[in-house]
C-alpha cells in the first residue's frame, strides 16, 4: 500500500511570469505532465521532473479564445487539446527535436561502464527537446465541461447540453458529429431500459466524464448533481446507440474518477464523501459498493466541515485512490476504503504550540509514473499569501528569481501493489522510486545458525546458506519472530545501472535475504550478506529485455516472465543466484502469449497470460554441469476466457494447497504440499477453481511419475467480494493446521476474512452437517502487508509525522505546512478475533483446538486477555439488552487453561471499574478466584484479587483475605509481597468504612482503569515511602477496638500491633521447627526485631527439648557435613585414653551455634546478638 515520506518537494519554473497554473493533466503513459494557466501551455518530463517546452498565447488570440481551461492528450502523446473559457478547442502538435536533440543528458565520471554508446542510453536518460505547434482551433459555440480522450476520437461535453465527438486530426466531413444528451434514454437499469421510468434531462448538461475501459462506458457527473453510466450499444458513438443508467437517491454529485482494474466508479459528493459503484452484471444497473468518507471517530472536528469533494485521482496501479476537498486537504483511501492517510488531523492540522494551520487548498493534482509522486497544484490564493510573506525576503534576492507553483508529494509503496506473488512470503517489503524497505532477520543471525549446524550448504561464491526446497513440516516462526524487536527497516539503495530510473518490480524470497528488482528494461538482484548487487555484465542483453509478468525467487533461482525485443516473443527465464546474471547461464521457455502475472508455489510456476488463460509449469533443478541449471516443463494449460471479460481485470493469481473436500481431514495431512486449486482475484471477486476429483482416483504409487496427468479443474467459485490481497503458504505443520491451511484476505474497509479449515477431533468422523470451512472477518487497526502464519500476528506499516519548529515563523514555506513523515513497521495480534468469531458460531471445540495449538506462543496470555476485553466492553456498554451475551462463554473458554485466574485479573485491572460487576457475575466471585490462586500457590494473582476485593467488598472481607496471603506470603518466604502486605494492611486499617464501595451505574468516560486505581487503591508495587497514612480516609476493622476514642495514633499502634502478632506467630513457627536459616532471612528482609523476640520467647518457644532433632535439623538447614568418628576409636567411648566430658561436648555445640549467630550476623542482624546472648542462651537450654 502507499505511505507518505519526507516533506513535499518544490519544482521551480525557469520562466517568470504574472500567470500561476492551475490544471496539471499527465500523459497517457505519464512521462509527460501538461500544465495550464491563463495563457500558458508548458510540458514538463516526468524523471528528471524539467520543463522541456512552454506556449505563451499571444493577447489577441487570448482575447478570441478566451483562458485556458482544460487539457487532454492523444493515446500516443503525440497531439494535446486544450479547452478555452469561450467554447474552443486548440489542438497542438507535439514535435519531437529529432534523435540527437535532448534539452538534458546525464554526465558519468570517467572510467564509467555507463557511457553514451551504451544502446538505448537517450531514450532512458535524457530529456527530449519537444515543440508545441497550433493546429486550426474548433469552435464548439459553448462553455466546455469536459474533455475525453477515446482512442482516434475526442469526446467534448459542453454547456448547452450536447457531447461532440471530434477526430483527433480534426479534419474532414466525418470529423466532428454532436450528441444531443437528452436523446440518450436513461433508466435504473438495462433491463426496464425501453418500459421503465426515464430521466427528465430538459437543460441538463454533463459536468464531468471520465471513459472506463474495462466497462466500456462512460461515468458521468450531470449538472444537476445526478450520477450515471453512459453505455455504447456499438462500436461507434451514435445517438441511437447509447443507452445510460442512472443512480437513485443521490442528487449531490461534484466529480467523478474510474478505476479499469477493478471496474469501479468513484463519484465525488456535496456531503463531502465518495460514493463508489459497481455495475451489476445481470441487471446493468449502478450498484453502490462502499463510501469513502472521513469518520467522528477519527476525525471530530473536521469530518463534516471539508465541504464537497473536488478531486479525486487513482493511482496508476489502481490500488488507491487521492481525494481533496474545496475547503482543503488530502486523503488516502485504498480501492475498497482501508483509510490510509489524511492531512486534516495531528501534525498537519496543529502545529508543535497546538495552533491550528489552514489545510492546503488544491486546484488539480495527478499522479507521477509508478505511482512515487504526486503533483499537486496549490490554489492560486494560497500561493499569492506565500508569494507576499517572502515579499521582505526577496528584497536582496537577485532579479532572476523563479515563480513556485508546483508541489511533488513523495511515496513508497508495498511491492504487493503491482507483483502481488510476494503475497506467499512472511516479510513486508516496500519500494520507492530508487530504494527497498524490508523486513528481515539479521543475516549475522543466519551464518550464526549456520554455525551452529555443520551440514548448513554454504555458497562458493557469497557465503550465504544455500537455498533448498522447504520441508513440510518445517517452521519458521522462530527466526521470524526476530521482526518484532525493533521497527526499524533495512533500506537497500538501488545503485543500478541507468534504465532503473524507476523501480516497476520487486520481490524477495522466502528467507528475506535476498531481493530481485526491475525497472523499464532488465532487472538486477541484492544479497544482504555480501551488500552488492548482481548486474548484468552484458549490456546489450539488459536493454534487449523488459519484465512484463513480473519476478519472484524459486529457491536460488530468479524466476522472470519478460519480453524479448531481438526474437519479439514472450519468454519465461530462471537466473542463478550464485551464477553470472547472463543470458547463457539462464534456462529459457518461450512462451506463445503475453504474460499479465506470475507466482510460484513449490516446485510449479503458474502464469496468467494476456489470452485470459492459465498456464502450469514444472520447475525442476540439474546439476549436470558446473553451473546448476533449471528445466521448465509445460504441465497444463487452463482457459478462463469465458469467466474473464478483460485480462486486465486480473489483479492476482495464486496456486494453493487449499481445498473442500474429504481430503480435508486429519487422515491426509500429506495432501497439504499438493496443488489443489487456482486462486483468482477478478476485480476484487476472489474466485476458486479446485481440481475436480469426482472421477476415480488412481493412487500415487500406481502411476508413474512420467505418465502422471493432471486432474482437470471444476468451474469457477466465488469465496470472497472486495478483496485487495490474498495470502496462504506452501509449508505445513501438524501442530498449526487451522492457521497454516486458512486462506488470509484482505478486504479493505471491511477489515480481513480468514477461510478456516474445521477438523474433526481425535480423529473422529466429522459430522455430514459440518461445513468443511468457515469464512471468518474481523477488524484490525493495522493496513495487513504481511501474515505471520504460524505466530498469529499481522505485519504492516503506519505513517508518523515528526514537527520541525525551524521551519515555523511567519514566512514559512508552502511545502513546510506539512510535516516530516516517516514510515514505521508495525504488527497486530489477530488471534483473539479468530477465537472469539467461532465462539459465536457454537464452534467452541473448533476454537479450542486452535487456541491449544497456540498455547506456546509467548503472548498467547495476551490473547486471552484481549478477547474477554473486546467481548466485555461491548456487552457492558451496550445500551440495547444482549438476548445471547457472549462473555459467559468466553468465560467458560478461558477455563480450560491454566492462565485462566491471571486472564480475568489483568483485564480486570485495565478495565472500569464501572464494568466490575457485570465481568465477575459472568466469570465468578471475586473471593473464589482468590482462594483459587492460594490453593494453587499464585500468590501475584492472588495480590491482584486483593485489589479487586478492596474495592468491591467491606474492609473486613479485604483485612481477612489480606491476612491469608499475608500468612501464605510468609510461609514461601515471598519477602518482596509480604512487605507490599504489611503496607496494605496497614492502609486497611487506617480508617475505612465498613460498606462496600458504591458500584457505578454508568462509565466514566474522564477516567481509565489505571487512573481508578491510583485514585481509589493501593497498588501493591508502591515504595513504602510513598504510602502515607493520611491519604486514606478509613474506618477501624473487625481485629480492632471500635470505641469511639480510639483514633490517630492509637488506631496505628493497634494496627501495628496486629501486624506484629502475625509476624510473632510465624516467628514461633520457624523456631518450632528449627528452622534458623529461614528465621535469619526472614528477620533481615522484615526488619524483624529478632533479640528482643528470643529475649521474651527463652523458656517458651526458644527452649529447645529434642536436642538430637534440632541439631540434625540445623545440619540440614546449613547443609553442615556430620562429625566424622576416627576408624579406631569407634568401640572406644575414650578419646585420647580418657572419656569426652560435659564441658566438651558443651563446647562443640557452643562452636556449631557460634556459625548460626555469624550466619544471623551476615543477614544483618545486630552487634548485640554476636556477643553472645543467643550462644549463652542456647547452651543453658541444655
Amino acid at each position: 500500500m502507499y505511505f507518505l515520506t519526507g516533506w513535499p518537494r518544490r519544482l521551480l519554473c525557469p520562466l517568470r511570469s504574472e500567470e500561476e497554473p492551475f490544471h496539471v493533466q499527465p500523459s497517457s503513459q505519464r512521462f509527460y505532465f501538461a500544465l495550464l494557466s491563463e495563457t500558458q501551455l508548458s510540458i514538463w518530463f516526468s524523471r528528471p521532473s524539467v520543463l522541456i517546452v512552454s506556449y505563451i498565447e499571444s493577447a489577441k488570440a487570448a482575447a478570441q479564445f478566451g483562458f485556458y481551461q482544460k487539457a487532454e492528450w492523444k493515446p500516443d502523446d503525440s497531439m494535446i487539446a486544450v479547452a478555452t473559457a469561450k467554447g474552443y478547442i486548440l489542438l497542438f502538435d507535439v514535435l519531437g527535436g529529432g534523435d540527437d536533440k535532448y534539452l538534458y543528458e546525464p554526465v558519468y565520471p570517467k572510467g564509467s561502464p555507463r557511457v553514451k554508446v551504451t544502446p538505448g542510453y537517450k531514450e532512458e536518460q535524457c530529456a527530449p527537446a519537444l515543440s508545441l505547434e497550433m493546429k486550426k482551433p474548433v469552435d464548439l459555440e459553448a462553455p466546455i465541461t469536459s474533455l475525453q480522450s477515446l482512442r482516434e476520437d475526442l469526446l467534448v461535453c459542453t454547456a448547452d447540453g450536447y457531447l461532440h465527438v471530434l477526430h483527433w486530426d480534426g479534419l474532414g466531413s466525418n470529423g466532428r458529429k454532436a450528441i444531443c444528451l437528452t436523446t440518450i434514454p436513461f433508466s435504473l437499469d438495462l433491463q426496464s431500459a425501453r418500459g421503465g421510468p426515464s430521466l427528465d434531462l430538459e437543460g441538463v448538461y454533463i459536468r464531468c466524464m471520465e471513459y472506463c475501459v474495462t466497462l466500456d462506458g462512460f461515468a458521468v457527473v450531470l449538472s444537476d448533481g445526478r450520477l450515471g453510466f453512459i453505455t455504447p450499444l456499438s462500436n461507434t458513438i451514435t445517438t441511437d446507440q447509447l443507452q445510460g443508467v442512472w443512480a437513485a437517491d443521490v442528487t449531490d454529485g461534484t466529480c467523478v474518477a474510474v478505476n479499469n482494474k477493478y471496474r469501479l466508479m468513484a463519484f465525488g459528493c456535496a456531503s463531502g464523501s465518495v460514493l463508489v459503484y459497481m455495475i451489476d452484471t445481470t441487471t446493468g444497473s449502478m450498484q453502490l459498493s462502499h463510501k469513502l468518507e472521513l469518520t467522528p471517530k477519527h476525525y471530530p472536528d473536521i469530518y463534516n466541515k471539508t465541504g464537497p469533494v473536488k478531486l479525486i485521482c487513482w493511482s496508476p496501479d489502481y490500488s488507491v485512490a487521492m481525494v481533496t476537498w474545496e475547503c482543503g486537504g488530502l486523503s488516502l483511501w485504498s480501492v475498497f476504503g482501508a483509510h490510509l492517510i489524511c492531512t486534516l488531523g495531528e501534525d498537519f492540522a496543529y502545529r508543535s504550540d497546538d495552533t491550528k494551520k489552514d489545510p492546503l487548498k488544491i486546484s488539480s493534482m495527478s499522479w507521477g509514473a509508478e505511482g512515487y509522486h504526486l503533483w499537486v497544484l496549490p490554489y492560486k490564493p494560497e500561493r499569492r499569501r506565500q508569494e507576499e510573506q517572502q515579499d521582505v525576503e526577496m528584497v536582496e534576492a537577485p532579479p532572476s528569481s523563479l515563480q513556485a507553483g508546483i508541489l511533488q508529494f513523495h511515496f513508497i509503496k508495498s511491492a504487493l501493489t503491482v507483483n502481488p506473488c510476494t503475497s506467499n512470503q512472511e516479510q513486508v517489503l516496500l519500494h520507492g522510486e530508487d530504494r527497498l524497505y524490508l523486513t528481515c532477520i539479521d543475516p549475522s543471525q543466519i551464518h550464526s545458525s549456520s554455525d551452529a549446524h555443520p551440514h548448513a550448504h554454504i555458497h562458493p561464491r557469497d557465503g550465504s546458506p544455500m537455498h533448498h526446497p522447504p520441508n513440510p513440516d518445517s517452521s519458521l516462526s522462530q527466526g521470524l519472530s526476530t521482526l518484532l524487536g525493533h521497527k526499524h527497516w533495512h533500506v537497500v539503495q538501488v545503485r543500478t545501472c541507468s534504465h532503473h530510473s524507476w523501480l516497476g518490480f520487486a520481490a524477495i524470497d522466502t528467507a528475506g535475504q535476498c531481493m530481485a528488482v526491475a525497472g523499464r528494461r532488465g532487472f538486477a538482484h541484492y544479497s544482504l550478506f555480501t551488500r552488492k548487487w548482481k548486474l548484468f555484465g552484458n549490456i546489450t542483453q539488459e536493454q534487449n529485455m523488459t519484465v512484463t509478468g513480473g519476478l519472484a525467487w524459486w529457491n536460488d533461482f530468479v524466476v522472470v516472465a519478460c519480453y524479448n525485443f531481438i526474437d519479439q516473443q514472450e519468454q519465461l527465464r530462471l537466473y542463478q543466484r550464485s551464477s553470472n546474471l547472463d543470458n547463457a547461464f539462464a534456462s529459457v521457455t518461450k512462451l506463445h502469449s503475453d504474460t499479465l502475472l506470475l507466482n510460484v508455489f513449490r516446485d510449479m510456476v503458474i502464469l496468467f497470460r494476456a489470452d485470459c488463460s492459465i498456464c502450469l509449469y514444472s520447475i525442476e533443478r540439474r546439476n549436470d554441469s558446473p553451473n546448476p541449471s533449471a528445466s521448465v516443463e509445460l504441465l497444463q494449460e487452463v482457459s478462463m476466457s469465458r469467466y474473464i471479460p478483460h485480462p486486465a481485470l486480473v489483479v492476482s493469481v495464486t496456486l494453493t494447497s487449499v481445498r473442500t473436500e474429504t481430503g480435508i481431514t486429519l487422515k491426509a495431512p500429506q495432501q497439504a504440499c499438493m496443488a489443489e486449486s487456482i486462486m483468482l482475484n477478478l476485480a476484487g471477486q476472489l474466485i476458486m477453481l479446485q481440481r475436480d476429483r469426482s472421477g476415480p482416483q488412481v493412487r500415487d504409487k500406481e502411476t508413474p511419475a512420467v505418465n502422471k496427468k493432471l486432474l482437470p479443474f471444476c468451474p469457477p467459485v466465488v469465496l470472497a467480494q472486495c478483496v485487495e490481497n490474498v495470502w496462504t503458504t506452501c509449508r505445513s505443520n501438524k501442530k498449526k493446521r487451522h492457521l497454516l491451511e486458512a486462506l488470509w484476505l484482505s478486504c479493505g474497509e471491511a477489515g480481513m476474512k480468514v477461510w478456516l479449515p474445521l477438523f474433526p477431533r481425535d480423529h473422529r468422523k466429522p459430522h455430514s452437517f459440518l461445513s468443511r470451512r468457515i469464512m471468518l472477518p474481523f477488524h484490525i487497526n493495522i493496513y495487513p502487508l504481511a501474515v505471520l502464519f504460524e505466530d498469529a500476528l499481522v505485519l504492516g506499516a503506519t505513517n508518523e509525522t515528526v514537527l520541525y519548529d525551524g521551519l515555523q515563523g511567519s514566512s514559512e514555506p508552502l511545502e513546510a505546512l506539512f510535516p516530516y513523515c516517516t514510515v514505521e513497521r508495525t504488527s497486530q495480534i489477530y488471534l483473539h478475533h479468530i477465537l472469539r468469531q467461532l465462539l459465536v458460531r457454537n464452534l467452541g471445540e473448533q476454537a479450542l483446538m486452535l487456541a491449544q495449538s497456540c498455547a506456546s506462543l509467548p503472548y498467547f496470555p495476551h490473547v486471552m486477555e484481549l478477547m474477554v476485553h473486546v467481548v466485555l466492553e461491548e456487552e457492558a456498554t451496550s445500551r440495547e439488552p444482549i438476548p445471547d451475551p457472549l462473555l459467559p462463554t468466553v468465560a467458560k473458554f478461558i477455563t480450560e487453561f491454566p492462565l485462566f485466574l491471571q486472564t480475568i485479573v489483568h483485564c480486570a485491572r485495565k478495565t472500569e471499574y464501572a464494568l466490575w460487576n457485570y465481568l465477575f457475575a459472568a466469570v465468578g466471585n471475586p473471593k473464589d478466584l482468590f482462594e483459587e490462586c492460594l490453593m494453587a500457590q499464585d500468590l501475584d494473582t492472588a495480590a491482584s484479587y486483593l485489589i479487586i476485593l478492596q474495592n468491591m467488598e467491606v474492609p473486613a472481607v479485604s483485612r481477612q483475605h489480606a491476612t491469608l496471603l499475608f500468612n501464605t506470603a510468609l510461609e514461601q518466604g515471598k519477602w518482596d509481597l509480604c512487605r507490599h502486605m504489611i503496607r496494605f494492611l496497614k492502609a486497611i486499617g487506617s480508617g475505612e468504612m465498613e460498606t462496600p464501595p458504591p458500584t457505578p451505574t454508568t462509565q466514566e468516560p474522564s477516567s481509565t482503569g489505571f487512573e481508578f486505581f491510583r485514585n481509589r487503591s493501593i497498588s501493591l508495587s508502591q515504595s513504602a515511602d510513598s504510602v502515607t497514612t493520611g491519604k486514606f480516609n478509613l474506618q477501624k476493622t473487625f481485629s480492632m477496638p471500635t470505641g469511639a476514642s480510639a483514633k490517630g495514633r492509637d488506631v496505628e499502634c493497634a494496627e501495628n500491633m496486629y501486624i506484629d502478632m502475625m509476624l510473632w506467630r510465624h516467628a514461633r513457627h520457624l523456631l518450632e521447627q528449627v528452622r534458623l536459616r529461614d528465621l535469619g532471612c526472614f528477620s533481615a528482609q522484615l526488619g524483624f526485631e529478632l533479640i528482643g523476640w528470643l529475649c521474651r520467647e527463652r523458656n517458651r518457644v526458644a527452649r529447645v527439648e529434642d536436642f538430637v532433632t534440632a541439631l540434625k535439623r540445623l545440619h540440614k538447614d546449613f547443609l553442615w557435613p556430620f562429625p566424622v568418628i576416627p576408624v579406631g576409636s569407634l568401640s572406644s567411648p575414650l578419646k585420647n585414653g580418657r572419656c569426652r566430658t560435659g564441658e566438651e561436648a558443651k563446647s562443640d555445640i557452643q562452636l556449631r551455634i557460634f556459625f548460626v549467630v555469624c550466619f544471623f550476623t551476615e543477614s544483618g542482624c545486630s552487634q548485640q546478638f554476636v556477643s553472645g546472648k543467643l550462644l549463652n542462651e542456647s547452651c543453658r537450654m541444655k
